[in-house]
């Protein structure tokens, strides 16, 4: 040891064990835990499914641009340039040969993603370097790559959907004659059952789902523009002839899977389709967060639990807990999709004339979150439905502490057919609910008011019916046939028109 060493040492073992960790703790040691030193981010290293996270990925993204440069270059050749088979093929042929290193390198050099991409290409496929990317900009390969990637996702985010309303009939049919208490502004309410207010939520999703078959069925691609969309670049190449660059828009776009080309474009297709494809996962998670936010509610009182495996740790201090985590999680991130049109919403606005580049950054980061988010979202949906459990007597108890009160009007009706008096039999039911309410309320008892009317004379004539008369299953209307009539009318045609999705079984489960 130093001098300094020697001091330091017994300096340390003089102080105190606060003044110890203070010296411990106040900086990060060098080298220390150099694997973990860049910040992950959650959503893709703990949450993200691998479906969802491939959609956009590097992998595909990049792949996508030489499919992109490969069509333009087919199409191109079938209009009459100067591209040969040997050209194309080894175009095709090198897809999925992609030199991450070597591209970065370029980018670094070149300070352009894309010129970085085609010279990768370029030295894998070195014949048809001197015609890739021949008469496009970079939003070619960058726009219909998004557009591509949105579509897909899409069709993924379609199939979550479709397994979560398959999931949530089968709670709605199993429930359907079990009735529960109704909430208007969280307090009880006319009788309902626990298979209709499913149905609330399926409603929900049903409109999602909708509007995503809708983005799907209508979503275009960019197409072949040129730089500011006036394919002047493309005019050049086929000598003024219009035909010839209608006819490759068109082309291009059917051997990349669209029906679709949007009609006119600046340098970018516009960003209110971003908004739009946003806004409706927005909805979804809307739809999410409503249906979680009941089933947290009904979890705290006891009447539903949402899955709980044997192992599973509710509280690191409470050891009895069992909390929703799953629909906490739910919400969690569905608040987080549903803020993400105001940027979408925020960047459409703010282009200016053909395009501005401030809305690169954020579309990076907002789209694929987007996405990311909303399928570990109707992933948790499935698992939650898939196994959400319900304690009928706890549910029954709740309403027959209600039921006494929701019972008069029919116990008025009663012995006003019996000849009673209206008006007399309302005040005594009044001022009996008063002080059964008061009991309840008060004393912290059960509600008797349905003892105080059977010791009452003025009701004689429904003593012998007050069983009859407080049986749940007469309070909840059309319930049960609602969920019939619904499950046919509307989820069985859905099923069926989308049964292909109940056939894919998805990669990832819910681990955490």
């Amino acid at each position: 040891y130093t001098s300094s060493n020697k001091h330091y040492t017994t300096r340390i073992m003089s102080s105190s064990n606060a003044e110890k960790f203070l010296a411990a703790s106040a900086d990060f040691p060098e080298g220390a835990l150099p694997d973990n030193q860049k910040y992950e981010h959650p959503l893709v290293e703990r949450y993200a499914t691998k479906e969802m996270s491939f959609v956009w990925s590097p992998a595909m993204k990049f792949t996508t641009w030489r499919k992109l440069w490969t069509a333009l270059a087919t199409a191109e050749q079938e209009l009459g340039l100067e591209i040969t088979d040997e050209q194309l093929e080894e175009m095709r042929t090198k897809l999925f040969d992609v030199d991450f290193d070597f591209a970065a390198k370029k980018e670094s050099e070149f300070r352009h993603d894309v010129m970085g991409h085609v010279h990768a290409f370029g030295e894998v496929a070195p014949a048809a370097m001197p015609i890739i990317h021949l008469g496009a900009t970079s939003c070619y390969v960058g726009d219909n790559t998004d557009l591509i990637q949105i579509r897909d996702a899409l069709k993924l985010i379609q199939r979550k959907l479709v397994q979560v309303l398959a999931t949530l009939k089968e709670f709605a049919v199993k429930h359907k004659d079990l009735p529960t208490l109704g909430f208007t502004h969280y307090q009880p309410a006319q009788l309902t059952t626990v298979g209709k207010r499913a149905t609330l939520w399926m409603q929900d999703l049903v409109l999602d789902l909708e509007r995503v078959n809708r983005e799907i069925d209508e979503l275009p691609m960019r197409g072949v523009k040129g730089t500011t969309g006036t394919q002047a670049s493309f005019l050049e190449l086929f000598d003024g002839d219009h035909e010839k660059v209608k006819a490759l828009n068109k082309r291009v776009c059917e051997l990349m899977g669209f029906s679709r080309t949007i009609a006119v474009s600046g340098q970018t297709y516009t960003r209110k389709i971003d908004y739009n494809v946003l806004s409706v996962l927005s909805g979804i998670a809307q739809s999410a967060y409503k249906m979680c936010g009941d089933i947290r509610l009904l979890a705290n009182l006891k009447e539903v639990e949402e899955p709980f495996s044997k192992t599973q740790i509710g509280s690191s201090a409470m050891a009895y807990k069992r909390n929703p985590m799953r629909s906490e999680r739910v919400c969690s991130l569905a608040r987080y999709i549903m803020g993400l049109p105001a940027g979408a919403a925020n960047t459409h606005a703010s282009q200016w004339f053909e395009r501005t580049l401030d809305d690169s950054a954020i579309r990076r980061i907002i789209l694929p979150e987007g996405f990311l988010a909303t399928d570990v979202v109707l992933n948790l949906l499935t698992n939650i439905a898939d196994g959400l459990h319900v304690w009928p007597n706890v549910v029954k108890s709740h309403v027959m502490a209600e039921l006494p009160f929701m019972a008069t009007e029919n116990i008025i009706m009663e012995c006003v057919k019996a000849g009673g008096d209206r008006q007399e039999l309302h005040e005594a039911i009044r001022v009996k609910s008063m002080e059964a309410g008061a009991v309840v309320k008060g004393l912290g008892k059960p509600n008797d008011l349905l003892e105080r009317i059977a010791s009452d004379d003025i009701f004689k004539v429904v003593h012998s019916k007050l069983d009859q008369l407080m049986d749940p299953s007469q309070f909840v209307g059309r319930s049960p046939e609602q969920v019939d009539e619904f499950i046919a009318e509307e989820i069985d045609p859905i099923l069926e028109q989308h049964k292909e999705c109940l056939n894919v079984e998805s990669v990832d489960g819910v681990n955490v």
